[in-house]
């Protein structure tokens, strides 16, 4: 007995995926795509813990203050050390120890003078290039940055503070002490005036002197 009944083809494999399933009901289809990744994103402006990347060229008042807090601070100590000195001076003049007369008063002046330059200098050298900061600066919130945005070496902040040791020329016998007092003056106003006429970045001759340093407000 023949079997009439034919079985249905098999289906076509070539055209099994050819065409996309039909959409769900109310739906359609959405390409999905990652999520943005925010981790490397950062403020404009701001670098990841790059030193330099924040602050603003200091305006001259606030450089200003920050120095005359500076220059308070070491009278303090350098009127100490002088009146140690002096004192020290005349009772070894008395005790026929350290000298007599005008050589004891030259001798502790020109001791007072190297002394207090050399700790001004160093003040001011040491606190730049290992902060970035002398004590006037913490108090305005101002900070010295060196040419490349980091702190100053200290060859940079011996020479952006080297018209505060014009006081040595105080050694000088009789007119010293006005000597120093107008060549510190002149240095002073030079660097006002620099500092002022620099719109851009604030940088007096002092900063142009040690490569181009620069004063910044941080706060």
């Amino acid at each position: 007995m023949s079997d009439s009944t034919q079985n249905p083809p098999p289906p076509d494999e070539t055209n099994q995926y050819s065409s996309p399933p039909p959409p769900p009901p109310g739906g359609s289809y959405q390409s999905a795509s990652p999520a943005p990744d925010h981790s490397m994103s950062q403020p404009m402006g701001q670098s990841l813990g790059k030193p330099g990347s924040v602050g603003q060229p200091a305006d001259l008042m606030n450089r200003f203050l920050a120095r005359l807090i500076d220059f308070v601070l070491l009278a303090i100590v350098n009127g100490v050390l002088v009146s140690a000195i002096i004192v020290g001076a005349f009772m070894g003049a008395d005790a026929g120890g350290f000298g007599y007369g005008a050589g004891t008063s030259l001798a502790a002046s020109a001791v007072t003078a190297l002394l207090s330059a050399a700790i001004s200098l160093c003040y001011f050298a040491y606190l730049e290039s290992s902060r970035g900061q002398t004590v006037g600066k913490m108090l305005l919130k101002l900070e010295t940055r060196g040419p490349g945005g980091g702190r100053p070496t200290m060859e940079q902040a011996l020479k952006r503070n080297a018209f505060v040791a014009l006081g040595v020329l105080a050694v000088i016998p009789v007119l010293g002490w006005l000597l120093s007092s107008l060549a510190q003056l002149a240095a002073v106003i030079m660097i006002a005036v620099t500092i002022n006429n620099n719109t851009a970045t604030r940088r007096g001759w002092h900063d142009e002197f040690a490569g181009g340093t620069s004063v910044v407000k941080v706060g």
